[in-house]
């Protein structure tokens, strides 16, 4: 990939250096108006599933089989990984999540998951 992935709660202000920013939460995030999210787009797909992301409940002794369980998801839907990754090729991706936990989260998964690690 051409360019680099980063990884910032919605609820911080939107910078200049975020490049696009996607929010990769099924759900949008409570009190956060479509203006302040300055988004470049909204990829519910690529969130876990609603069963998924449930069980986690952002549970940190659950994130290593979160995290194994979201890279399967993440390996059958190809079309919304594919939409991300050809994003990664205009420039900086920084994926927005509405969880509280900033180390134990979906697009800390995710942004993982896209480097390869």
């Amino acid at each position: 990939m051409a360019f680099g992935i980063a990884v910032k709660r919605v609820y911080a202000a939107p910078e200049k250096a975020d490049g696009q920013r996607v929010l990769v939460d099924r759900v949008w995030p409570r009190g956060v108006s479509k203006e302040h999210a300055a988004l470049a787009l909204w990829l519910k797909d690529v969130a876990p599933s609603a069963e998924l992301r449930k069980w986690f409940g952002h549970k940190p002794e659950r994130w290593a089989e979160f995290q194994k369980r979201y890279r399967a998801e993440l390996d059958g839907n190809g079309e919304a990984v594919a939409q991300l990754r050809a994003m990664l090729h205009h420039g900086k991706v920084t994926l927005l999540y509405g969880a509280h936990d900033e180390a134990h989260n979906n697009a800390v998964a995710l942004a993982a998951y896209l480097r390869g690690e």
